[in-house]
């Protein structure tokens, strides 16, 4: 593995409470980690998105530029980096990649209208309903099994989506791809995928949207495992991506390093004139677009960092690094990994834990007990959906925990403690017993949600 292509220049103590401090903690909590205090934690592995340590070229820009409502330098800077690498038309800057979501689908998407991507993530999923659209995922059905090892599992299912496009053509306002797939492990999506996505949204006149928010860790898996790519570029790959694409939707806090921010992309000049008028309104004028001119400056350097590859090899190869220490002992990962997350398969790490009873939820849980270390559950709590009719829960195929490393944070010493934490849970998982969920408001209920630990 290639060593870090940075020195440290600056650190922030953390601090490890006593056991017993963090079981007392967990349990006010209502056994959720987002509602724990930073100050709670040791190593916060909750998400990528914001989390990031920014380089001093970043710093260096945040502090030359002109802070201005209208016309900030930084406002160019971040258009001419969004050109060279995105290549549309038109684009506005939002304060991150939801407010992108929610302009879009306001000015496209109308009550009882269907959304397809390879899978909605959460706030992508909450957007859609919260204007009354449906949104539906077509992944490919291996993925589901997580010890498949294919190269490409975040790919769409091509089949199913026109065969799902045919019949419903009249009720679909644009087809989306999230790159990568983090609702089925951070999974990539092949460049032969996203063409073939893209001729399918021809074919029936619709637009295609990327959800672009680890375009570069996707770039960089096009790069290393699809054949054809391996001596192109990491910008030759992305100008490729995305001139399949009629638009983007892109949270800058992941692949931007940046610990705010966003932009919303298009070659539709209509759809940019109602997209502008929107954001003047919900988000602030178009060259600052709800954030402080110094955030978009320090995107415009982010997405030049994040683009070069040698900062991806080191980016990809830690979380390799974290997921060859649990998949090597026979903790039950996604496989292969992903380029921002290790991702565990909570129903196989409790196979004595019915679903029902949140097993990742579980697992996140004990997780901070016995480390420290705050994960996420993505599974049950996060994709899991009440019928109406019959009051049971429907439960998603898939019930994870991510691991998610933030970029330029945490050292090969902190993975190895990481490890070895749930390596100690995993020898003792016969004796852990699920949660009840006794709290969830109904979008994104997983943010909010308590539990109670079975007796």
């Amino acid at each position: 593995m290639r060593a870090e292509p940075f020195r440290i220049k600056m650190v922030e103590e953390i601090k490890l409470l006593p056991r017993e401090e963090r079981e007392r903690l967990v349990k006010e909590a209502g056994f959720n980690l987002f509602q724990l205090k930073i100050d709670d934690i040791y190593i916060d592995l909750l998400t990528d998105s914001g989390t990031s340590a920014m380089s001093d070229e970043q710093w260096a820009a945040m502090l030359m530029t002109k802070q201005a409502y209208a016309g900030s330098n930084s406002y160019y800077m971040l258009e001419k980096v969004v050109k060279d690498i995105f290549g549309f038309k038109f684009f506005v800057p939002v304060h991150q990649g939801r407010g992108a979501e929610h302009i879009l689908f306001s000015n496209v998407v109308k009550p009882g209208n269907i959304v397809p991507n390879n899978s909605h993530f959460d706030t992508t999923q909450a957007n859609i309903k919260f204007i009354g659209g449906i949104p539906r995922d077509f992944v490919i059905d291996n993925t589901c099994d997580t010890e498949n090892n294919i190269p490409f599992g975040g790919n769409m299912d091509i089949g199913k989506l026109e065969d799902f496009v045919e019949k419903n053509r009249e009720n679909i306002p644009l087809i989306m791809t999230t790159i990568t797939n983090n609702t089925v492990g951070g999974q990539p999506v092949s460049m032969e995928n996203i063409r073939k996505t893209r001729e399918v949204a021809r074919k029936y006149s619709i637009p295609f949207f990327i959800d672009a928010c680890r375009f570069a860790e996707n770039s960089y898996f096009i790069k290393t495992r699809e054949k054809g790519y391996e001596n192109k570029t990491i910008r030759e790959i992305t100008k490729e991506m995305f001139s399949y694409a009629d638009g983007c939707t892109f949270s800058g806090k992941k692949d931007a390093l940046t610990n705010i921010g966003g932009i919303l992309a298009t070659n539709n000049e209509n759809l940019f004139e109602k997209i502008r008028n929107m954001l003047v309104v919900t988000e602030g004028f178009p060259t600052y677009g709800g954030l402080a001119c110094r955030e978009l400056a320090a995107m415009a350097v982010g997405l030049e960092e994040s683009t070069k590859e040698n900062y991806l090899e080191y980016r990809c190869g830690q979380v390799k690094y974290l997921w060859e220490k649990l998949h090597n002992v026979g903790v039950p990962t996604v496989n292969p990994v992903g380029g921002h997350a290790v991702f565990i398969n909570g129903k196989k790490f409790f196979p004595d834990i019915p679903q029902e009873q949140f097993p990742s939820q579980t697992l996140a849980v004990e997780l901070y007990i016995e480390s420290g270390v705050r994960a996420v559950e993505l599974g049950t709590s996060c994709f899991g959906e009440m019928d109406e009719k019959t009051g049971r829960m429907i439960l998603p195929k898939l019930d994870l925990l991510r691991l998610t490393i933030p970029r330029r944070v945490y050292t090969n010493n902190h993975m190895d403690y990481i490890a070895d934490a749930v390596i100690r849970i995993y020898k003792q998982r016969k004796e852990i017993r699920g949660l009840r969920r006794v709290y969830a408001p109904p979008l994104l209920g997983h943010f909010l949600a308590r539990f109670e630990r079975f007796s």
